[in-house]
């Protein structure tokens, strides 16, 4: 009898979320860590520590150990590793886990290694990669093994990631390091620029998600709300209204980044597949692709049929889970072969 753990993390630059296997999504917590200057110990993780970002004393720092997809801080994500571990394994901490991970297509050997390395210190008896499309995939239901071409837009926290799939692998692909953090920092560039305000991360991503569009139209026009910040002219506390149609001026530039990436894939794409393609759409993950009427917009830029993931975010902890299942599919991991779009 096998009493190995399997468990699946989905690593990413917002958030961390564990699949276990027989039980599904067992864990979902912002990346996270306080850290006290003085002791280098974690004082918090997870939820309770992004309740502290941006509202710390001197000796109490905030931080988020991964940036644009990969590890920034290897010891602080061994730290936050180790602490996701112990609360997804609790009592059966003694025997270690298979663990797999997800890293973005355009992750280096150097940037894999650490991820390896990291998970293994963390507690896991095995550490595999996935790269994040073929486990957004995956998680996604979409039947990779057959000859048909399948395209997928997985915009996370950090990165987006594009490839088009075939056969159990990917035949091109391409790493764009825009994602929701870059969605954030445009809101914050922006409300700096037109009036004069100073606002956090926090406030930028509450933005994005109550009035953030990539489609302006009748419904959301008009749709509006307060936002809180220091003006940098009298260094007071503010409030302004921000509009929908603002919050699209805001975000144009990261969006159609995104949408070049896609159309970049779409050029190199063997013309069976694209073909395929035409028939089954693009299939988009990852908290941005909730962006409202992204998918819309993609699908006006690209002419094709367009649809969001039924549990976007989910989708690569899950699709994690599902690779355990089929080991076969990490034989696909790093495919050397496959065309990488700069």
């Amino acid at each position: 009898m096998c009493f190995v753990e399997d468990i699946g993390i989905d690593l990413g630059t917002a958030s961390v979320l564990v699949f276990k296997k027989g039980e599904g999504i067992v864990l979902h917590e912002p990346s996270v860590v306080a850290l006290d200057r003085n002791t280098n110990k974690a004082i918090a993780i997870g939820d309770e520590a992004r309740q502290m970002l941006g509202r710390t004393p001197g000796h109490i720092v905030a931080i988020r150990p991964l940036r644009e997809g990969v590890i920034a801080d290897y010891d602080t994500t061994e730290k936050m590793l180790t602490y996701f571990i112990k609360r997804v394994m609790g009592r059966r901490l003694f025997l270690k886990p298979r663990v797999i991970v997800c890293i973005p297509t355009g992750a280096t050997d150097v940037e894999e290694r650490a991820v390896r390395q990291a998970t293994l210190a963390s507690g896991a008896k095995e550490a595999f990669i996935i790269e994040e499309p073929l486990a957004a995939a995956l998680g996604a239901g979409l039947n990779i093994e057959e000859a048909t071409g399948n395209m997928v837009v997985d915009i996370g926290g950090g990165t987006s990631d594009i490839a088009v799939l075939s056969l159990g692998g990917m035949v091109c692909n391409t790493s764009l390091r825009v994602g929701g953090d870059k969605f954030d920092e445009a809101i914050i560039r922006y409300i700096r620029r037109e009036y004069s305000l100073m606002i956090g991360e926090r406030t930028a991503e509450d933005i994005k998600i109550q009035i953030g569009t990539a489609w302006v139209n009748d419904e959301n026009r008009n749709n509006s709300m307060d936002v809180k910040g220091r003006d940098l002219v009298s260094g007071l506390p503010k409030t302004i209204k921000i509009s929908a149609t603002e919050s699209w001026e805001a975000l144009e530039e990261p969006v159609y980044a995104v949408i070049e990436a896609v159309k970049k894939v779409l050029e190199v794409t063997p013309p069976e597949l694209a073909a395929d393609i035409v028939n089954t759409g693009i299939v988009m993950t990852g908290g941005g692709s909730l962006l409202n009427g992204l998918d819309k917009l993609l699908s006006k830029e690209t002419r094709l049929p367009v649809f969001v993931a039924e549990d976007a975010i989910s989708c690569v902890a899950i699709g994690t889970g599902k690779a355990l299942n089929e080991m076969s599919i990490l034989a696909h991991h790093r495919v050397k072969g496959a065309k990488r779009v700069l």
